[in-house]
């Protein structure tokens, strides 16, 4: 398949119900006119959740994505961090947090506003972490919540996007953010997060049809593909 991508700067303005948003390559978006830095699906704690279930994996993931998270905040500095929802892998994961963790969080907290929007691994408020948390979050004409319901101005998560494309003779698999002039689905954050490809029935249900667009995460900038020159797995 020949190349289609657009080469952009590390971050893209990107336009949802015609506000300004930034999307930058580590996968978070970050709102200038209202400060805003978000995140989706952080999925702390899975290492530990699959250890509780015999599935053992490197206890780290955590630890990694605070770290790519603080390097984040440092740099845009907002004043509210919004998590949209699966911020933990399961109802238990806050208790399980190290206290190295906790601090951090805490620290990555002080002095802005913080919102957890609950998800479907974490569906109600945790105790101990700091922050607020409700269900969606709207502000303007943007509406913030975890399960995508294809809604103007929705900026969701939940779904993991991940665009696959011919590259140089090759099979490209990246993370991507998912969206047309509407709406929005983010890329799964967390250390262990997987993806769904945008090909998925998922995404028509959210779009319609393939007229969005898949916004790769590049390693120092984001590629634009159409969807429909997106192939499935």
């Amino acid at each position: 398949m020949t190349d289609v991508a657009v080469a952009l700067p590390q971050d893209e303005g990107l336009s949802i119900a015609g506000v300004s948003l930034v999307g930058d390559c580590a996968g978070v978006l970050y709102w200038p006119a209202e400060r805003a830095l978000i995140v989706a699906d952080l999925h702390f704690e899975k290492g530990s959740s699959y250890a509780r279930r015999g599935i053992l994996l490197p206890p780290y993931d955590t630890a990694a994505t605070l770290a790519r998270l603080t390097q984040l905040i440092v740099r845009y500095n907002p004043a509210a961090v919004i998590a949209l929802g699966d911020s933990f892998h399961d109802r238990d994961g806050p208790a399980r947090l190290g206290d190295s963790e906790r601090d951090s969080l805490r620290a990555l907290q002080a002095g802005r506003d913080w919102i957890w929007i609950t998800g479907n691994h974490d569906p109600e408020p945790a105790e101990n972490i700091g922050g607020t948390f409700g269900g969606a979050l709207s502000i303007g004409a943007l509406t913030f919540r975890h399960i995508p319901q294809g809604e103007p101005g929705e900026i969701a998560g939940h779904l993991h996007p991940v665009a696959r494309v011919s590259h140089r003779g090759r099979a490209v698999s990246r993370r991507c953010f998912a969206a047309d002039a509407h709406r929005l689905v983010m890329p799964a954050f967390g250390a262990y997060t997987g993806g769904l490809n945008i090909r998925d029935a998922a995404f028509a249900d959210v779009f319609g049809t393939l007229l969005f667009t898949a916004h790769m995460l590049g390693d120092q900038r984001l590629h634009a593909f159409p969807a429909r020159y997106c192939s499935a797995d």
